[in-house]
C-alpha cells in the first residue's frame, strides 16, 4: 500500500504543472472505442451464437435432426419458453451484435483522418455483416423491427419480413459495388484480415443464398439476383468460406468446444434420424460427424425426442472438440448445393446442376478429412449419383445439402423448411415434425406490446408453424 501511495504522489508531481482533467481518463474505459474492435466483437458475438450448441442460445443442430438430447429433452422437442433460447438470440443480435456495427459505422463516418478507401471498404464490410443479421432474423420469425432500430425510439415497428429482404438486398448491392481492395481494418477483421475483394465475394454468396431462398415466392428477382451474383464473383473453393478461426484458449475457443467438453456434460448423441440416412448411403463422413460408431462404421442413433443414453450411442466426433474448429457463416459446399438449385431453376450460373451438386459433396467429404476414393465411391453409389437417386431434384438435392451442412446448423434446419426435405422424424414427445420459425420472445409483448402483438396476429397469433414469406411450399 505504501508503494502505491508513493507512486500515486509522484505521478501528481509530475503533472501539476500540466492539464489536470486527464488525470479523469480511464484508460482501461475509453469513451469513444474504435470502431475496429467494435466490428472484430460484432463478428465474434454473431459467429459464436450461429455455431453454438448451448441449449440457452440455439437449438438449430437439434432442430435439424443432427442430434438429441440425452436427459433433457424439451429442445429437442422443440421447447423455447423455458430456456429463453428466442429472447436470448433476439437480445444477442439487437444489443449486441447490430449495436456495434451501428457505433462502428458512425466512429468511421467521424474519423476525419482515415483514407477514403478505407472508409468505403469498412462501411461495405460493417452493411453486408448487417445484412447477414437481418437475413437470419427474418429467416427465424418472419417481420422483425429494422427500420426503427437505431431511431432512438424503445417501441420500433416491426416491418414486413418481404418488404425487409427488399431493403437489405439493396443495402448488398450497394455494398458489393463498394467493396474491392483493402479495407484498412487488418487484424481487427476477424475473417478475413481486412481484405476487401474477399468481403465482395462474401456478399455476392450471401447474396446467391437470399436468391435461392426467394425461389419459390418470387422467381423473376431470385433469377436476376443470382446470375448477379454468379457474374459478380462468388466462393470458388473451401480457401473462400466465410468462417471465423478460434483459439485454442479461452474466451476465444469454438463454442461448441466450450459445450461439449469444457462444460464437463454428455447432453447429446446422434439422432437416430441422420444416422439412418447416413447409414442407408454408407456415408464416408460418418467417422468423421460421430465416434463410438457401430459395426462397419455404423451409426448408432438415439430416437429423436427421446431420452437417448450417452454411452449406448454415437456421439459427437472428436473433430467437433477441437477448440479451434471454425465457426462458419456460409461455405464454399453451401454455394454448391445453391448453384445446382439456381441450375434447374434455369439460372445462368454456368455449369449443370449434376456438377454442382457433385462438388458440393465432394468439397464436404475432403473438408471433413475425407479421401477422393471416399469420394468417388460415394458419387458412385446409385442412392447418391444425381442421375439415379431418388426423388424429384428437389429432394435429392435437399438431403445431400442436409448431410453435408453438419456443422452449419441453422441452414440445415433452413434447407429442410426451404424443400420440404429430407424426410425428418416427429419428435418423440411433442409428436410433430420441426417447427418453421420461432414465436416471439415474451420480453417483447411487455417492452413493445402493440408492436409485437400486431406481428403476432399476421403468424397465426404466433404460431411456430406459420411459414416466414419464402417458405411457400
Amino acid at each position: 500500500m505504501r508503494k502505491l501511495f508513493i507512486a500515486i504522489f509522484s505521478l501528481l508531481i509530475l503533472v501539476s504543472c500540466g492539464d489536470l482533467t486527464e488525470l479523469n481518463v480511464d484508460t482501461k474505459r475509453p469513451q469513444v472505442v474504435p470502431a475496429g474492435s467494435l466490428f472484430a466483437n460484432a463478428t465474434k458475438e454473431l459467429t459464436d451464437w450461429m455455431s453454438s450448441s448451448n441449449v440457452n442460445e440455439n437449438n438449430w443442430r437439434l432442430w435439424s435432426q443432427q442430434w438429441t438430447q440425452t436427459t433433457y429433452v424439451d429442445e429437442s422437442n422443440y421447447e423455447l419458453i423455458e430456456r429463453d433460447v428466442n429472447g436470448n438470440f433476439w437480445d444477442r443480435m439487437y444489443a449486441t451484435v447490430l449495436r456495434d456495427l451501428s457505433e462502428a459505422r458512425l466512429a468511421i463516418n467521424n474519423d476525419d483522418i482515415l483514407l477514403d478507401e478505407y472508409r468505403k471498404n469498412q462501411l461495405a464490410m460493417i452493411d453486408v455483416l448487417e445484412v447477414y443479421v437481418y437475413a437470419v432474423m427474418v429467416d427465424i420469425w418472419g417481420d422483425v423491427p429494422r427500420s426503427e432500430v437505431m431511431s432512438g425510439t424503445v417501441t420500433p415497428k416491426y416491418d414486413d419480413d418481404a418488404e425487409i429482404y427488399n431493403a437489405i438486398i439493396a443495402q448488398l448491392d450497394a455494398a458489393i459495388a463498394s467493396l474491392g481492395g483493402e479495407s484498412g481494418f487488418g487484424a481487427s477483421d476477424l475473417i478475413y484480415g481486412g481484405n476487401a475483394d474477399a468481403w465482395k465475394m462474401f456478399a455476392n454468396s450471401l447474396k446467391l443464398k437470399m436468391a435461392i431462398r426467394l425461389a419459390d415466392s418470387d422467381n423473376a428477382k431470385a433469377k436476376s439476383m443470382a446470375e448477379a451474383a454468379v457474374a459478380s464473383g462468388v466462393f470458388a473453393s473451401s480457401n473462400d468460406d466465410c468462417e471465423l478461426v478460434y483459439l485454442p484458449g479461452t474466451p476465444n475457443t469454438n463454442p461448441v468446444w466450450e459445450d461439449l467438453v469444457q462444460s464437463g456434460r454428455t447432453d447429446f448423441v446422434a439422432a437416430n434420424t441422420m444416422a439412418d440416412y447416413m447409414n442407408a448411403l454408407v456415408d464416408p463422413r460418418r467417422p468423421f460427424y460421430y465416434r463410438n460408431l457401430g459395426g462397419q462404421d455404423s451409426v448408432v442413433g438415439g430416437i429423436y425426442g427421446q431420452p437417448s443414453a450417452y454411452t449406448s450411442n454415437s456421439q459427437p466426433s472428436d473433430l467437433l472438440e477441437d477448440p479451434t474448429m471454425p465457426g462458419v457463416l456460409i461455405s464454399y459446399t453451401e454455394v454448391c448445393f445453391l448453384l445446382a438449385d439456381a441450375s434447374e431453376r434455369g439460372f445462368a450460373v454456368g455449369g449443370t446442376a449434376e456438377e454442382h451438386y457433385n462438388n458440393g459433396i465432394t468439397s464436404s467429404i475432403l473438408e471433413w478429412g475425407g479421401a477422393q476414393t471416399d469420394v468417388d465411391a460415394y458419387l458412385a453409389n446409385a442412392d447418391v449419383a444425381y442421375s439415379t437417386a431418388q426423388g424429384t431434384w428437389k429432394e435429392k438435392l435437399a438431403l445431400q445439402k442436409w448431410l453435408a451442412l453438419y456443422n452449419q446448423g441453422f441452414e440445415a434446419w433452413s434447407t429442410y423448411r426451404l424443400y420440404d426435405a429430407p424426410v425428418l422424424n416427429q419428435a418423440a414427445e411433442a409428436g410433430t415434425l420441426p417447427p418453421s420459425r420461432y414465436t416471439y420472445p415474451i420480453d417483447e409483448s411487455s417492452l413493445n406490446g402493440s408492436n409485437v402483438d400486431a406481428a403476432k396476429a399476421k403468424f397465426d397469433n404466433d404460431n411456430s408453424f406459420s411459414k416466414v414469406f419464402w417458405d411457400v411450399n
